[in-house]
């Protein structure tokens, strides 16, 4: 038996200058972290319930209502740590919104703006809780307001040019003798003679208001404007915004972004003023330095919130604030006698 002969291989060239290279093989993938054991589900009937909605609640918080989990209160020892803890750690966004008000111009709209929204109150009952604070201390600290002064001395000139025989009108006359203080209201507010029917009622009105204006010395009217001005003050923020439009023409910025910008630097006013009353109550002597404080503190603080949300350079942002404050001066006055002019109106 003959033996096969073997195949022959040809031997493979190699390529001058360059040395045969075998390349590792491949790495293996890195192996996933093991799986955390899955969390056993806990049913739902033996979930602790809500005491506002009755749903179950897995944790802290109640997802239908939003109410906390608490236990019910037994000892006086829980109530005062369940409102310790709301002081201090439930409600803190208060305090870190009042901080931020005071102190960071613009930086509330800014965040507010930015989507930024839950560490701090929202803008609009940030403004109604402050303002209605603002004129209730304003209400009770200026009780002495008068809108006219009645009885006002007279020189004996002035009561020697009076005629005798006659009589002096509007709600500066003095008191007549043995004149009650009806006759006199009806003597100092004569009827007038109306020319038509929308005449007939606002002359009604303003000879009822123009009476119980001597009657009472003002009183009635002042209550009524210190009522009514909240309100006015809350209608004068749109007309802002809308002046602000005018300024802010270019580039083009949404009308909600003026009216927050308003709605905030009030409500910063009003928590200035309040501070800056406890402050002159507390230190008399320093309510000079503080008034000269508000004069130099308020309009800076406009400006650079104007500067932080609309992003634009000094001079323009100071120009731009010329000319508001014209517009804030001239609408405020506009404003307070409207005011004025409803709340004796609607007496």
């Amino acid at each position: 038996m003959r033996p096969v002969p073997a195949p022959e291989v040809s031997p493979v060239p190699e390529q001058a200058g360059s040395a045969a290279t075998v390349e590792p093989p491949p790495e293996p993938p890195p192996e996933p972290p093991p799986e955390p054991p899955p969390t056993p589900l806990v049913p739902a009937a033996s979930m602790p319930r809500c005491d506002n909605c009755g749903a179950p609640v897995p944790q802290k918080y109640c997802g239908v209502c939003g109410q906390r989990l608490e236990a019910p209160l037994h000892t006086l020892w829980d109530f005062m740590r369940l409102a310790a803890e709301d002081m201090t750690h439930a409600d803190s966004r208060l305090w870190l919104t009042l901080r931020a008000l005071l102190l960071k111009p613009g930086f509330l709209t800014r965040q507010f703006l930015d989507g930024r929204r839950a560490s701090y109150l929202p803008p609009v009952r940030l403004y109604l809780v402050l303002s209605v604070v603002f004129f209730i201390w304003f209400s009770a600290t200026h009780q002495r307001m008068t809108v006219l002064q009645l009885d006002a001395p007279r020189s004996a000139a002035s009561a020697a040019a009076v005629a005798p025989g006659r009589h002096e009108y509007g709600p500066m006359a003095p008191a007549q003798p043995d004149e009650s203080p009806q006759q006199r209201a009806e003597r100092s507010c004569p009827d007038l003679n109306p020319q038509g029917p929308w005449q007939d009622w606002l002359l009604r009105r303003v000879t009822h208001a123009c009476r119980l204006v001597v009657l009472d010395d003002g009183r009635s009217v002042r209550d009524a404007f210190l009522h009514n001005v909240p309100r006015a003050m809350f209608l004068f923020l749109p007309l802002l915004a809308a002046g602000m439009m005018l300024v802010y023409w270019w580039p083009r910025h949404y009308y909600v972004e003026h009216l927050l910008l308003f709605v905030h630097n009030h409500a910063f006013g009003f928590l200035l003023l309040l501070l800056a009353a406890g402050v002159s109550a507390l230190l008399p002597v320093a309510t000079p330095l503080v008034r000269f404080a508000l004069c130099l503190y308020i309009p800076w603080y406009v400006y650079r919130s104007m500067r932080v949300v609309y992003g634009q350079g000094r001079w323009l942002t100071f120009g731009k604030l010329v000319v508001l404050s014209f517009f804030y001066l001239v609408s405020g006055v506009l404003m307070i006698a409207l005011t004025v002019a409803y709340s004796g109106f609607m007496l």
